[in-house]
């Protein structure tokens, strides 16, 4: 979008819920609205700032995580799970990965049933570029202040918590 609209749309959104008679549900709905968008422009400035380095957020993500285990491998089903999303997606993910030697599948040296996920010398070397990257032109420079960042850290892990994304209290509090 290159243009600014000239007024909020949730704002006015939030307006008509009203009018319509739906005042009790007006301000929840244009909280979450409000948040899906500024999802989506986080998404968008992590993808700008990755393209670069031929990654969408989502594979960045896996390196990312990937990087972070001790010997840069991990079982695709416990990817899944600590990235929080579908065992196909993971599997999409890290075909793209493979594809361009960023990874490799590898057998569980102890159940023949578990694929391993490699990071390969190249994956961990773009996944440490990418990150710095990501560091110094998005995270750095969210437009959020201090406080309104670690206010939205609390309530956002309360919200996922009660929402049984996880049930370690002692993470959210």
């Amino acid at each position: 979008m290159s243009q600014p609209l000239s007024r909020d749309p949730i704002l006015e959104a939030q307006r008509n819920w009203e009018r319509h008679g739906w005042g009790d549900v007006a301000e929840p709905m244009a909280a979450i609205t409000a948040l899906m968008r500024t999802q989506q422009i986080f998404l968008q400035r992590a993808e700008t700032v990755l393209k670069p380095f031929g990654l969408t957020f989502a594979r960045y993500e896996m390196l990312a995580l990937l990087s972070f285990t001790r010997d840069g491998a991990l079982a695709m089903n416990r990817a899944s799970a600590l990235l929080q999303v579908h065992a196909t997606s993971v599997t999409n993910v890290v075909d793209r990965l493979e594809r361009a030697g960023l990874v490799a599948r590898t057998k569980h040296p102890t159940d023949k049933r578990t694929t391993l996920i490699a990071l390969s010398e190249q994956g961990r070397d773009l996944a440490a570029a990418a990150t710095l990257e990501l560091n110094t032109r998005v995270f750095a420079e969210s437009g959020l202040s201090d406080r309104d960042i670690g206010t939205m850290i609390r309530i956002f892990a309360k919200f996922r918590r009660d929402a049984g994304d996880f049930s370690d209290q002692q993470d959210s509090e």
